[in-house]
């Protein structure tokens, strides 16, 4: 279990780095740290982290092989000591963490873990501006707020950014068609999210100018980058974890959480009936109810059918 100080330091490292224009991408705990890999200009290489026992932290360099890397990483590190920059005792401020300079577009989705309704993909193109509005009206992870919050927020990020978001849905129908494509080409769930980010920064770049985009650490960056370089767009992805610490990204999950539930609230009047969140025995109660009034074969105009939910719903009851 990583050190929540040792957490606090990474991510203040995390934030120089990537305001040098530095991609961070693996991250790991190892055995009293953490490592992660960095890259920049087509070079990359690994730190390492630690933290002593007399509370202080150190750096390790040696998996950093590129003597020009090593230069610019220590350059930037060691002339100004990450922990230097957050007074004892103090908390960071909002979104310094994963602050990668502005623009920036910030993508996020919601639904990947419900069994019923859309997956949503949205992305944000946030200015420094708009990113400090957003923080004054309490933009910040959606996970975080209640769903009245998350709809009196959305609205609000589409007044401050109106132009410059994109709200991708895919439909359960669309969502199982993709899905059954993607794994026969031996593509998993993973690809799919890059997918709908993919289309969503592919839309919002239509409409803006930026160079680089956030999004959560969930698979090969390169699937994203080469559907958007298909279309000629040219720009650098960042993938991270706890990326929604960027507000671009935090007014992304909100977009997107409002959007899925606005769709679940739709579902449950079409169809007069309640159909819960996640993938738990109230969804498999729901997913039987919704069969014995729909018929097995209207379930995939309902719900994400690769589910190991799907197998329970099916089950005869005793």
């Amino acid at each position: 279990m990583t050190d929540e100080k040792l957490t606090e330091y990474y991510h203040a490292i995390q934030g120089i780095l990537l305001a040098n224009h530095f991609t961070i991408e693996v991250f790991k705990d190892i055995a009293f740290g953490i490592q992660f890999s960095l890259s920049r200009k087509g070079k990359s290489g690994l730190i390492r982290m630690y933290q002593r026992k007399n509370g202080t932290f150190t750096l390790d360099y040696s998996l950093l092989k590129d003597p020009e890397l090593l230069h610019s990483v220590q350059q930037l590190l060691d002339k100004k000591p990450p922990a230097a920059s957050i007074p004892k005792g103090a908390s960071r401020p909002p979104g310094t963490a994963c602050d990668a300079g502005y623009p920036v577009i910030g993508t996020d989705e919601s639904g990947k873990g419900d069994y019923f309704g859309p997956l949503v993909c949205a992305a944000v193109c946030v200015d420094e501006p708009t990113a400090d509005a957003l923080r004054t009206i309490g933009v910040r992870d959606s996970k975080t707020c209640t769903d009245p919050e998350i709809q009196e927020l959305a609205e609000k990020i589409k007044e401050l950014c109106a132009g410059r978001f994109e709200i991708i849905e895919i439909s359960p129908e669309k969502y199982n068609r993709l899905y059954e494509q993607m794994k026969s080409e031996g593509k998993n769930l993973n690809t799919m999210l890059a997918w709908g980010h993919a289309r969503a920064i592919e839309e919002l770049l239509k409409k803006v100018d930026c160079t680089i985009a956030i999004a959560d650490q969930f698979a090969d960056k390169r699937f994203i980058l080469g559907k958007l370089q298909a279309k000629g767009r040219m720009i650098e992805v960042i993938q991270m974890h706890k990326a929604e610490q960027n507000i671009a990204v935090a007014a992304a999950s909100i977009l997107a959480r409002a959007r899925f539930v606005e769709k679940i609230a739709a579902l449950s009047k079409k169809y007069a009936m309640t159909f819960p969140l996640g993938a738990s025995a109230a969804v498999i109660r729901a997913g039987k109810q919704f069969i014995a009034k729909n018929g097995l074969d209207g379930l995939p105009l309902v719900a994400k059918m690769h589910f190991r939910t799907t197998a329970e719903v099916r089950k005869p009851e005793r």
